[in-house]
């Protein structure tokens, strides 16, 4: 059974006359009672009651109608479907990001790309890049924001480099400046200072403790196990000192003292990834696009 021939078979049925029905469905008379003679056999059941003049429906023809019409109005709503998703007045896209990312790039892109298609469903999921390039893997993510290098590097993922962001520390402004620095702080001058530590499995943690160690001392935490807002919330509190994104800080200053690192400072590489063997949504390739003009 084919498609073309239920619309056949449909346009013959409600003109109740064969040449009628092949010219609106713009079809040549002859080829149009060929496929609906091929219906026939296929269903084993005549459809029609053929008299000079007069064509009806027979029983077999009465109970195709209603489902023909079903399977063609379902076809359209299919292909109207479509067209919405093509054209980004429907569908989604399922971005990963780490929590940081989501707190001080993500809100403006996502502003914009919500004005541009209101229509499209935004699905986020937070997590360490690690995590992310594994749902990435298994196709529950279009896209991601992750930290380069990758934890493990693969070959199926395609990463474009996306900014540069200098991290900073931020304290209470009620506690003493960390290192006694007055325009910027040292990785050294964070020898003894307590700080506030992420999650294991965050970016910032382990970026933060290896450049402690590579001055030669091993960092002292107040607290440890946060995520982005309950870090800032414990260093609001005054519980220690907390190496944060520039962004992040920037977005929440209220209650926080900001300090640069001093030169060479620390800086993390933040990259654009999606699957190498698959091409994005379309909705998806745009908020790429947004992302990567920004």
């Amino acid at each position: 059974m084919q498609f073309q021939q239920l619309q056949y078979f449909v346009a013959v049925a409600e003109t109740r006359h064969f040449t009628r029905a092949a010219e609106l469905v713009h079809v040549a008379q002859p080829s149009l009672s060929q496929q609906i003679k091929a219906l026939e056999r296929e269903l084993g059941a005549d459809l029609f009651r053929r008299a000079r003049g007069n064509i009806t429906l027979t029983d077999a023809g009465e109970a195709l109608l209603p489902l023909a019409r079903r399977i063609l109005a379902d076809a359209d709503t299919a292909r109207h479907e479509v067209q919405e998703v093509a054209q980004l007045r429907s569908g989604r896209v399922r971005l990963g990001a780490t929590p940081s990312l989501c707190t001080g790039l993500l809100p403006d892109v996502l502003r914009a790309f919500h004005d541009r298609h209101p229509g499209v469903r935004l699905l986020i999921e937070e997590g360490g890049s690690h995590d992310l390039v594994r749902e990435l893997a298994r196709g529950a993510l279009d896209l991601a924001l992750v930290v380069l290098p990758l934890p493990t590097p693969s070959p199926a993922l395609t990463t474009v480099e996306l900014l540069r962001e200098d991290l900073v520390v931020v304290s209470s402004p009620d506690a003493p400046r960390p290192g006694r620095a007055r325009r910027a702080v040292r990785i050294a001058d964070l020898e003894g200072e307590r700080l506030v530590m992420f999650r294991h499995g965050y970016d910032l943690r382990e970026l933060t403790v290896a450049a402690c160690r590579a001055e030669g001392f091993e960092p002292e935490f107040a607290v440890e196990g946060g995520e982005m807002d309950a870090v800032l919330g414990f260093v609001r509190a005054g519980l220690g000192v907390a190496v944060v994104p520039r962004m992040v800080a920037a977005r929440s200053g209220h209650g926080l003292r900001v300090t640069p690192l001093a030169r060479p400072g620390l800086h993390r590489t933040i990259a654009l990834a999606h699957r190498s063997d698959v091409a994005p949504p379309r909705a998806a390739r745009e908020l790429q696009g947004m992302l990567l003009e920004r």
